[in-house]
């Protein structure tokens, strides 16, 4: 059990929740999945983006994928905590609640958002040359990363609006505002780009601005919705409590992060930017697109599991995860069918190298294998963040990320693999924490779990 849980008695039933059904499920799930899918687009269309601009700025925007995730476990610090116990204070009736996690949320995410920024801004080389990055592919990526800074409010922000759309169950909303980000960025990058001829720098300005549309509208639902009081806009105990429960999911993002900026630094770079190439269009076109999908299902049932707990029905909570099996392996096999099948087609567009195209194609076809486990490890993450065991969540990835760096390099330069072995050494991990999550969310002493 996590060292933060206490067995106690279920709370008092609130407001009332829908029944955990297939029907609910896929009510949440999907536009959440869609949500997500646009959400991620923004790295498929930067990546495709920087295509037209060269390989450089295709391999520096590719890295910095991994800088950008240390940023949104910044952001995670409140998001990740402010979704569990809004989604409870809602299933439970306690609108008092809802308006303090609300309100003290907000402002410490603009206040985060504001300070990384500036760090983005200001050590902007710094972080490309930790990222093992040399030349072109550095110079682009620190334009790429300080350009950014200047829009770091939004991007803030915009993971803390979803958190709660998630929670409240307005996953349709949130697919909307997605959308219309993503379209905005889609136009917007030729503009930046080519128009105005700001090259790598328009990728960030496109991505930016229309992050900060959406965000301003969200912003605008979600006040309507909570309503808060000038005291809840200051930071309390309430604060606390959100900061605890993310503190674990926002450390876990960052190893997370960290680890695959120690692979591009001792492993992937080495092997030139062909592969650092590949790695980008993987990461962000193939799974930017399936991933999505997994996590769909899993805030789906996260949101289903936060109300009921609230309102004290743990059965009906207990439900949620076992109704969205049968959805996750579905989605999981039929993501390695189309990274087997599709690799070729699927990677073509986003490059007219060959050593790029190649080395992609080789990434989809060895991560194909361990798709539906990554569906698996989506779902029991799902049932864990959903109650607010974040705890478990890190112990079960953290550690297990950590191998990767370490059997990445033995895999790849120890036994001769190439990039072959790093991709080898993500599907053992990814194998790893399905299993252990997994079995983490069967055993339910979540379900008595006090946040």
């Amino acid at each position: 059990m996590p060292a933060d849980a206490t067995t106690a008695a279920p709370l008092p039933a609130g407001v009332y929740v829908p029944p955990s059904t297939r029907r609910e499920l896929l009510r949440l799930a999907a536009p959440a999945a869609a949500s997500a899918v646009l959400n991620n687009a923004f790295r498929v269309i930067d990546q495709y983006a920087a295509g037209e601009i060269g390989t450089s700025a295709q391999a520096a925007i590719g890295s910095c994928t991994f800088v950008l995730i240390g940023a949104y476990a910044v952001f995670s610090l409140v998001a990740a905590g402010a979704g569990p116990l809004c989604a409870r204070a809602t299933g439970a009736g306690d609108h008092a609640l809802r308006r303090r996690v609300f309100g003290g949320a907000v402002v410490a995410s603009a206040v985060l958002g504001i300070g990384l920024g500036a760090v983005l801004f200001f050590a902007a080389d710094l972080l490309a040359a930790g990222l093992g990055l040399e030349g072109d592919v550095a110079r682009d990526a620190a334009i790429f990363l300080r350009t950014l800074g200047l829009g770091g409010l939004p991007l803030a922000l915009h993971p803390l609006l979803d958190a709660f759309f998630v929670a409240i169950g307005r996953t349709r909303a949130m697919m909307l505002l997605q959308g219309l980000a993503a379209v905005l960025n889609a136009v917007l990058n030729p503009v930046f780009i080519h128009t105005l001829g700001l090259g790598v720098a328009g990728t960030a300005f496109a991505t930016a601005l229309s992050h900060g549309v959406a965000v301003a509208i969200g912003l605008v639902l979600l006040w309507r919705e909570f309503a808060p009081r000038r005291i809840d806009l200051t930071p309390d105990a309430t604060l606390v409590r959100v900061m605890r429960v993310g503190a674990p999911v926002a450390i876990n993002t960052l190893f997370y992060a960290a680890v695959y900026a120690a692979l591009l630094r001792t492993t992937i770079s080495p092997l030139g930017p062909q592969v650092n190439a590949a790695l980008g269009i993987g990461f962000s076109a193939l799974e930017g697109f399936t991933y999505p999908l997994f996590a769909g299902v899993s805030l789906g049932v996260a949101s289903l599991v936060g109300r009921q707990l609230g309102a004290g029905q743990i059965e009906e909570a207990e439900r949620a995860g076992r109704i969205g099996f049968p959805m996750a392996t579905g989605l999981g096999l039929g993501a390695g069918a189309l990274f087997w099948f599709g690799a070729e087609p699927l990677c073509a567009p986003f490059t007219d190298d060959p050593a790029v195209l190649a080395a992609a194609i080789t990434y989809a076809r060895i991560l194909a294998l361990t798709q539906v486990f990554v569906a698996w490890e989506a779902l029991a993450e799902g049932v864990l963040a959903g109650a607010g065991d974040t705890r478990t969540i890190f112990w079960l990835s953290a550690p297990i990320n950590l191998l990767r760096v370490p059997l990445g390099y033995a895999l790849a330069f120890g036994l001769g693999w190439g990039a072959a072995g790093v991709w080898w050494a993500i599907n053992a991990t990814s194998i790893l924490k399905a299993v252990g999550k997994g079995v983490a969310a069967a055993r339910g002493r979540w379900t008595h779990l006090v946040v």
